[in-house]
């Protein structure tokens, strides 16, 4: 079986990985489409810690080949969206409705993988850069057949992310203002998510001019290079600000854009021990930062909600997919997805 495996040294596509099959409450699924996520870049440059050797991917789509006992929510031939959320479903966190707190599914790898008779980890419970992979029930989202799996794939990462940091953390409301700093393939989502969540003055920042009309499409109603141009528009400051990058710098200036009552939304990934530095007496203006992982949803409700949404027209995919690459040129999509070339490149299998 092909994937892309990274040792520690090189990241190459391989073509002897094996799969173990489905156990009780597990399902096998042949994977169709996977979007290229700076996540998976992070893992190579070491951004991201993680056990080597891994399978790498986390955003994907497919279709169900086979279940494990207990599994009654999907079958064999279904369409499906990939979580990385393996939650386990009875902690008090899951209790509560917060999957993605789930203390026995973070940090946690699997090996269902193997190569040459050695064990192989799964990156983020899910390794969607393989033509097979193993997931818990509740990663498998089943989806609309008529929905494009390419497309359908960056509802696994990008939308869920982007998305339900603004419907489900942030919790935008009609007429807020809104900025975001970085128009990746996360900051696009969260643009899409102020549209659809009704926000007023929606402010796109990114270093890189090309990115405007992109961000326009999404929800942008302005679009500056840096945050000082944020403050033309609302001098008052934005009631959320969403910082898409992974930048400790981007942090502080999220913050320092805030007005009164304002909340930043971070969601970019900078390095494990990276810190970041603000004034605290200017959150005394009932100011607030917050984490946010995986777009604090709940992805068997969620995924099927974009899905809907994507069907009536409210929510954009196709218009993600910047290009579509085979396995075989992963190392092309790398060095695009790297440059800031694409909203998001896709694999296909």
């Amino acid at each position: 079986m092909r994937g892309v495996v990274f040792d520690g040294q090189r990241v190459e596509v391989v073509d002897d990985l094996d799969i173990r099959a489905p156990g009780p409450g597990e399902v096998l699924v042949g994977v169709a489409a996977a979007g290229l996520c700076h996540s998976d870049l992070s893992v190579i440059d070491g951004t991201i810690p993680f056990p080597l050797p891994v399978v790498l991917g986390h955003e994907g789509a497919g279709v169900v080949e086979a279940v494990g006992a207990g599994v009654t929510h999907v079958a064999p031939g279904d369409h499906v969206a990939l979580s990385t959320i393996a939650n386990c479903g009875s902690c008090a966190e899951c209790a509560r409705g917060w999957p993605t707190m789930c203390r026995k599914a973070i940090g946690m790898p699997d090996q269902p993988f193997s190569r040459r008779g050695e064990p192989v980890y799964q990156f983020a419970a899910n390794s969607a850069f393989a033509e097979r992979t193993l997931v818990k029930a509740v990663q498998a989202v089943r989806i609309p057949d008529d929905i494009p799996l390419t497309s359908a794939a960056l509802i696994g990462c990008a939308v869920v992310t982007g998305v339900g940091a603004v419907l489900n953390r942030a919790e935008v409301g009609p007429g807020d203002s809104v900025a975001v700093i970085g128009t990746g393939g996360i900051g696009l989502n969260v643009l899409q998510g102020a549209r659809i969540a009704g926000a007023g003055t929606v402010v796109a920042v990114d270093a890189n001019p090309e990115k405007e009309a992109m961000a326009r499409r999404f929800g942008a109603t302005h679009f500056f290079p840096a945050t000082e141009g944020v403050r033309e528009v609302l001098p008052q400051g934005v009631d959320h600000a969403f910082e898409c990058v992974g930048r400790t710098s981007l942090v502080r200036e999220a913050i320092d854009l805030l007005g009164r009552h304002g909340q930043a939304v971070l969601l970019g990934m900078p390095g494990a021990t990276a810190e970041a530095s603000f004034v605290v007496a200017s959150l005394f203006l009932d100011k607030a930062v917050l984490g946010c992982r995986y777009g604090s949803s709940r992805p068997q409700r969620d995924f099927a909600l974009y899905a809907e949404m994507y069907r009536a027209g409210r929510l954009m995919l196709d218009e993600l997919v910047t290009d579509t690459y085979a396995l075989e040129d992963f190392g092309k999509a790398m060095a695009d997805a790297g440059a800031g070339r694409v909203a998001r490149a896709v694999l296909t299998f």
